[in-house]
């Protein structure tokens, strides 16, 4: 039997969030077209017969620009030196760039685990010369000839084949979970997310990356699951972008993150949702901390 770790690696909206979804067959972390939808590092376990994988998902790796981005940039160094294996996730409908080059010098080329380079995205374009343009110029920003695949994080294509490599690379050990346990993450830190998801879907410009969301309470029944949560933003502009004119995109975002959790909790929900201001919180030490924005060094 295999089992280990496994760290997903890329730039912002590669599809790495999409992927771990797409091997579990069921939605532990939020993924949108916006960059910075992941936060933290999260977990997500997949076991079977051969053995236990244990993904993780990491922020999309750009230059911090505030608090929260060199939190994200810490949440992905965190990730890989207890790793067993490195997914180098790559959006092969464009070539590779400087932040792909800045991800390999500065963080793989010294990182002593295994690494595949996974191309996704290789469908959204047809001119077959292109892709392999693309391809070799992620290829050629490493000095060893390590595997590449191609896949669809979308559809799944290749997913088997990217699974079967992955178990080739992982050692010999017992399982690190319980077999029915797919992540970590709490109801109270799933629910945080699927409202954040619904911002960010339902917004644009700054506001999607000037929120947190802080679950207040949450009342947990066999019949109906009640969660009292808070969404801060920076300035009092966009409380009432977020509010909307008479309440309807607050009451947007609610009723759409309502019915993903009552999926996910096969149950009723009930959600409330409040909008407050806490100005400059992504420059904040103390305030990220309260958010959980804070990396365990």
């Amino acid at each position: 039997m295999k089992s280990g770790f496994v760290t997903i690696i890329g730039r912002p909206n590669v599809g790495k969030s999409t992927l771990l979804n797409q091997i579990l067959e069921q939605k532990i972390v939020i993924a949108t077209d916006k960059a910075q939808t992941t936060r933290k590092r999260i977990k997500g376990i997949y076991t079977e017969k051969r053995g236990q994988i244990v993904f993780v998902d990491t922020p999309g790796i750009h230059r911090p620009l505030n608090k929260l981005g060199e939190f994200l940039m810490d949440e992905a160094k965190l990730a890989i030196p207890d790793t067993d294996l490195i997914l180098f996730l790559a959006d092969g409908s464009e070539p590779a760039g400087k932040g792909d080059k800045w991800i390999v010098e500065n963080l793989l080329k010294t990182s002593n685990s295994q690494i595949i380079i996974v191309i996704n995205k290789v469908d959204k374009i047809k001119n077959l010369k292109k892709i392999e343009e693309n391809i070799l110029s992620y290829k050629t920003l490493f000095e060893e000839n390590l595997p590449i695949l191609r896949i669809s994080a979308k559809t799944g294509r290749n997913k088997d084949t990217l699974l079967d490599n992955i178990f080739k690379k992982l050692p010999d050990g017992d399982l690190l979970y319980p077999q029915d346990v797919v992540t970590e993450e709490t109801m109270r830190d799933i629910s945080e997310e699927i409202i954040r998801e619904k911002i960010l879907m339902n917004t644009s410009d700054e506001i999607p990356h000037s929120v947190a969301i802080t679950i207040d309470k949450y009342e947990e029944t066999d019949e109906i699951d009640k969660i009292y949560a808070t969404i801060y933003c920076e300035q009092k502009s966009q409380k009432g972008i977020l509010i909307g004119k008479g309440g309807l995109l607050l009451k947007k975002v609610g009723t759409d993150a309502r019915l993903e959790l009552e999926k996910i909790t096969e149950k009723k929900v009930f959600l409330s949702l409040v909008v407050k201001v806490e100005k400059d919180w992504r420059k904040k030490d103390k305030v990220l901390k309260n958010f959980g924005y804070i990396s365990e060094k």
